[in-house]
């Protein structure tokens, strides 16, 4: 038997939680790399180097504030006439082998079943080789004495006389299967051969040998057991004369072919493979996933109907999975092109008895992956699929009180949500941006850097704990945001909305810096704010615009720390022209601080 050559497994990833290089993330990844000479210039960009933090400091790995970050990642168009004429080309070829398969309905075959194993069968290899020479003489020569064309006769078996007890023979079975055609001759009428008079019949004649092996080794044949079966050959019939009516349904049957069924229509995300421009917008995902290969972006694009139609994603969309995930990932605004975002806080699993529930056997991992699976789908849905339109999602993913490295359960969970978003859910993130990294990241995400390309590590925005509220203003406004990131939304009916814009300060370290609200008219002012960080004393007052008028305290100057409020809401009501001034000093001497502020007048009635 041929040796089987087996060629070597792919390299793996370490059994870490690792981001998903270009879908939607699931669960944390791994940290990046720090910087390191590279044998080979990296490839030129006209984006610069973006730096979300301070290097790491190796005597203090707890208190890093860095990570480099790769290239910045700029989203290509997807409006066709303004892509390259590769792309273009690319897209039109794709395009004809969709509609290839879409009349010859490829989407809908079902799959082939997988290969049988082969199995040894003795007795039908002994039935494939009956036509050779027997190895055993006595076999053969007994083969040869069956007669071709003679009335075939019910074989007799005769037992061998029975003396005494014998230990049992150890018996092989051979079957021989002879097919011809027997030429009916005179026979007395208890033979089984055909009357003179009856018309020939053809007869399969199977030949069972039974040959028995002694206590010597030696074979012997016990007994030959026949069975024919005859079939009538059917008597032959004068062709019917064609009739007037007989002619007239051949010629029309002739003259009207059979039209070939319709195209079948294929939906994905709601959008048809081949229909408009959204269309495009869809195939162009997966060509930029498999870099304009078209044969392995149409593989990929029949692999994800199939996988759609066996998954059941139409079903799920309507299956009530329960809530008990709704703070592990959740959407929230937009960032500053519009993008919705999505926040994946993987913190929220140490909590035990939701880590439990979600990964304690298969069944519960299972239905944690078809919960956000059907997050997905409904995201991506409210999606627009113009080529104008957006059509990606910023993923924020909190890494702070993440489960560490000794969790198997999760990331086995981790590696099946990877490959199977890889797979059917290509360039849906236009950004990856990773909050709270802690520092024992960077060693993880060294042994996984090179398996991904420089594509997908340009959509990487990495900050750890002290600088994710700065890193995320760079991406998300700050009105945007949620107020445990240090932003200024909030859950519940406020003063403010995500409608109102919010001013940005940096308070350089051990400086004062004051705000001033001019008022000119009584009204009602309304004013929020926050520090990053806090560690400052904040005041506020009202002065009259008049002279000799008196200043009037609003808020007396008091010295806030991080456990009080993070946003400090207030109001003054406005009896004359004034201005409400601010006063907030950082008291630091060595960071930074960020200041959030917005307010509204609301007209008063006398």
């Amino acid at each position: 038997m041929a040796e089987e050559t087996q060629k070597p497994a792919a390299a793996e990833p370490p059994p870490s939680s690792q981001p998903v290089p270009e879908e939607p993330a699931v669960v944390p990844p791994p940290a990046p790399e720090k910087e390191l000479p590279d044998p080979a210039p990296a490839p030129a960009n006209p984006d610069s180097v973006e730096e979300v933090a301070e290097a790491e400091k190796p005597k203090a790995a707890d208190d890093f504030e860095k990570i480099s970050q790769s290239v910045s990642f700029k989203e290509e168009t997807n409006v066709v006439s303004e892509l390259p004429e590769s792309q273009r080309k690319a897209l039109a070829d794709l395009k004809l082998l969709i509609q290839e398969a879409l009349n010859n309905h490829d989407f809908t075959a079902p799959l082939p079943p997988p290969p049988a194993k082969e199995e040894e069968k003795p007795t039908e290899e002994k039935k494939e080789d009956s036509d050779k020479p027997a190895e055993d003489p006595k076999i053969e020569q007994e083969s040869e004495a069956v007669p071709q064309e003679q009335p075939l006769k019910e074989a007799v078996v005769e037992e061998p006389p029975k003396s005494q007890p014998e230990p049992e023979p150890e018996t092989v079975t051979v079957t021989v299967t002879v097919e011809d055609t027997i030429t009916p001759n005179p026979a007395p009428e208890t033979s089984l051969a055909p009357k003179p008079e009856e018309k020939a019949e053809e007869t399969s004649k199977v030949v069972e040998k039974v040959a028995v092996i002694d206590e010597d080794g030696a074979k012997t044949v016990e007994a030959i057991e026949e069975t024919v079966v005859a079939v009538s050959a059917p008597e032959p019939k004068e062709p019917a004369l064609p009739t007037e009516e007989a002619e007239a349904e051949a010629e029309a049957e002739a003259a009207e072919p059979v039209p070939p069924p319709p195209p079948e229509e294929v939906f994905i995300w709601g959008i048809p493979l081949l229909g408009d421009e959204r269309s495009d917008v869809i195939l162009l995902k997966f060509l930029r996933a498999r870099d304009f290969k078209v044969k392995d972006a149409f593989t990929m694009i029949k692999n994800t109907v199939r996988w759609r139609k066996q998954f059941g994603i139409e079903a799920l969309l309507d299956e009530d999975l329960g809530n008990q995930w709704d703070k592990v990932v959740f959407s929230h605004g937009v960032d500053r092109e519009g993008h919705p975002v999505c926040y994946n806080v993987f913190g929220e699993f140490e909590n035990k008895d939701l880590y439990q529930a979600t990964f304690s056997d298969d069944e519960k991992s299972l239905k944690f992956l078809r919960w956000r699976i059907q997050f997905l789908e409904k995201s991506i849905i409210k999606l627009d699929f113009s080529p104008s339109g957006i059509s990606t999602i910023v993923q924020v993913n909190d890494l702070k009180n993440s489960p560490g490295l000794t969790k198997w359960e999760l990331r086995n969970a981790t590696r099946r949500a990877l490959q199977l978003l890889q797979d059917n859910y290509p360039e849906f993130a236009a950004k990856q941006v990773f909050i709270n990294v802690p520092w024992w990241y960077l060693a993880v995400n060294r042994m996984i850097s090179p398996f991904f390309t420089q594509r997908t590590k340009s959509k990487f925005v990495f900050a750890g704990p002290s600088k994710t509220a700065e890193t995320l203003f760079k991406y998300v406004a700050p009105e945007q945001v949620p107020v445990q990131y240090g932003g200024l939304s909030r859950e519940g009916e406020q003063e403010f909305s995500v409608e109102d814009p919010v001013t940005e300060v940096a308070i350089k370290a051990a400086a004062k810096h004051t705000v001033e609200f001019p008022i000119s008219e009584p009204s009602l002012l309304v004013w929020e704010l926050r520090v990053v960080g806090w560690d400052v004393s904040y005041g506020a007052e009202f002065s009259p615009s008049a002279e000799g008028g008196y200043t009037v305290i609003v808020q007396k100057t008091t010295k806030l720390g991080p456990a009080d409020e993070p946003v400090i809401s207030n109001s003054y009501r406005v009896g004359e022209a004034g201005k409400i001034v601010l006063t907030i000093d950082n008291l630091s001497s060595k960071k930074k601080k960020i200041l959030l502020y917005r307010s509204k007048t609301k007209p008063v009635s006398d």
